[in-house]
């Protein structure tokens, strides 16, 4: 009796001591910094609020009431096409094969586009605000300076879901494979997020990039491209001279 009982303490101690165990926690965000491959020009002009390669195609959405619209053509050219945005002011952009969508500020406007003219097909209303877009497994992927991350419908644009990032100021996006990149605004940094669990993986840190000259007439980083079939992005700002393809590497 005494062995089983003296058996009985042992396991329970066993089994209590596994339950007791802590849980793992999440691994902390990578670190990286950018490493300029070449430099490229880009219209001081833009108020860039999105970036999205489509091919060798480049696109960009640009902002402010008057100023707003969008283009495309080679990275590094002017445009060789562009449609504006009277009276609205144009945020973040993506392209979904023949047709692409522009978001809009504080106007609750969506507007689809055919991508080879940029013609205006329709506009889909929405709540709230717009920052940036992206597109990934059949589904939008909107940001609204907050800490959330909006699914949509590619079709309707109606929401699906979302994530909660915990990070707030999401601005412009890109979607690459499982992760969402996230310009922060008013910030040199990029967030690289599980889009499933909204989880932030990584952060990049892209200061430096403009001389003390070009920052002084520029405003804030917002534009990342990733450039298909390679790691590497352009990325540029609202206002700046250049864009710059860089690659991602592990910071010091």
């Amino acid at each position: 009796m005494r062995t089983l009982m003296t058996m009985s303490l042992l396991l329970a101690a066993v089994l209590g001591g596994c339950a007791a165990a802590p849980v793992s926690e999440a691994a902390p965000p990578e670190k990286f910094k950018v490493q300029v491959l070449s430099k490229l020009p880009h219209d001081p002009a833009a108020f860039t609020q999105g970036l999205e390669f489509s091919g060798e195609t480049l696109y960009e959405g640009t902002g402010l009431v008057g100023k707003s619209s969008m283009r495309a053509g080679p990275a590094g050219v002017a445009p060789t096409v562009r449609q504006d945005l009277p009276g609205l002011f144009g945020e973040g952009i993506t392209v979904l094969g023949p047709t692409a969508w522009q978001i809009t500020w504080q106007d609750g406007v969506a507007i689809e586009r055919d991508t080879k003219t940029l013609a205006e097909l329709r506009r889909v209303n929405y709540t709230g605000e717009g920052w940036g877009l992206c597109h990934r497994d059949g589904q939008l992927v909107m940001s609204d300076g907050s800490s959330k991350l909006t699914f949509r419908d590619p079709v309707s644009f109606a929401p699906t879901g979302g994530v909660d990032v915990g990070r707030d100021q999401l601005n412009e996006l890109e979607c690459v494979g499982d992760s969402v990149y996230a310009n922060v605004w008013q910030t040199d940094r990029i967030l690289r997020i599980d889009a499933a669990t909204g989880r932030v993986t990584g952060e990049i840190d892209a200061s430096g990039l403009l001389t003390p000259e070009e920052r002084s007439s520029a405003d804030v980083l917002n534009g990342i491209a990733a450039v298909p079939g390679t790691d590497e992005f352009v990325l540029t700002g609202k206002l700046w001279p250049r864009m710059f393809r860089v690659k991602f590497v592990p910071a010091a």
